[in-house]
C-alpha cells in the first residue's frame, strides 16, 4: 500500500512537471514566502533602485559605501532583499580550513554598520558575470574594498555571489554569498572587466 501510494505521488508529480503546473506540493505552498511588492515590515523601495539588475546591484554597493563620518541609508538597504534573505561570508583559518558566517541583511546593520561609518569604506565591482532564468538571476559580481575613494590600491578584492528574484513588479536580493581574494586564491581573469 505504502509502495502505491509513493507512486501515485510520484506520477502525479512527472504529470505536473510535464505540463508545466504546479505540483501538488508547490501548490500547497503556493503564496507562502512570496514576499508582496512590500511585505509587512520592509521598507518600501525607491523604484529607481529597483526596476533592472544594474539597479538593484548598483544600490547595494552604493549604501554600504561612504567616507568616514557620513550616516549610511539602513532603510534603503532593507528595502532591497526579501524577508528571509541571508549574507554570507566563506574565510580561510590559519590551519587552512574554510569557514562561514551566515547572518541577516538586519544583524549585518548591527555589526558592521558603526564601523563602516566611522571608519570609511567604499566598495565597487570590477566585474561581473550572469546568468537568467525567467525571474531567477544569479550573478558573480567581483569586487574592491577601499577606505576612500582617493587611495591607489584597494585592500581587499573577492567575488560577490548574488541570486536575485523579481516578483513581477521589481527585483529583490536573496542573498548574497561572498569570499576574499588571498595569495593563494585570485580572482580568474575571467571574472574581471575586460577579463577573458
Amino acid at each position: 500500500m505504502r509502495r502505491r501510494t509513493l507512486g501515485s505521488f510520484l506520477v502525479l508529480v512527472f504529470f505536473f512537471a510535464a505540463s508545466g503546473s504546479a505540483t501538488p506540493v508547490e501548490a500547497q505552498v503556493e503564496g507562502a514566502g512570496m514576499p508582496p511588492e512590500d511585505p509587512a515590515g520592509t521598507p518600501p523601495a525607491d523604484p529607481a533602485d529597483v526596476e533592472s539588475v544594474d539597479a538593484i546591484i548598483a544600490a547595494v554597493y552604493d549604501v554600504i559605501s561612504g567616507p568616514a563620518g557620513q550616516a549610511r541609508d539602513w532603510d534603503r538597504w532593507r528595502s532591497l532583499f526579501i524577508p528571509e534573505a541571508r549574507l554570507i561570508s566563506v574565510r580561510r583559518t590559519a590551519d587552512g580550513t574554510n569557514t562561514y558566517n551566515a547572518f541577516s541583511p538586519e544583524d549585518y546593520v548591527q555589526q558592521s554598520g558603526a564601523f563602516l561609518e566611522q571608519n570609511g569604506f567604499f566598495e565597487d565591482e570590477i566585474g561581473r558575470t550572469q546568468e537568467e532564468f525567467g525571474p531567477v538571476v544569479h550573478l558573480f559580481s567581483a569586487y574592491q574594498s577601499t577606505r576612500t575613494q582617493e587611495d591607489e590600491e584597494p585592500f581587499a578584492r573577492g567575488i560577490n555571489s548574488f541570486q536575485l528574484f523579481h516578483d513581477g513588479h521589481r527585483w529583490w536580493v536573496v542573498s548574497v554569498y561572498w569570499t576574499s581574494e588571498g595569495p593563494d586564491l585570485p580572482i580568474p581573469k575571467k571574472y574581471l572587466s575586460g577579463g577573458g
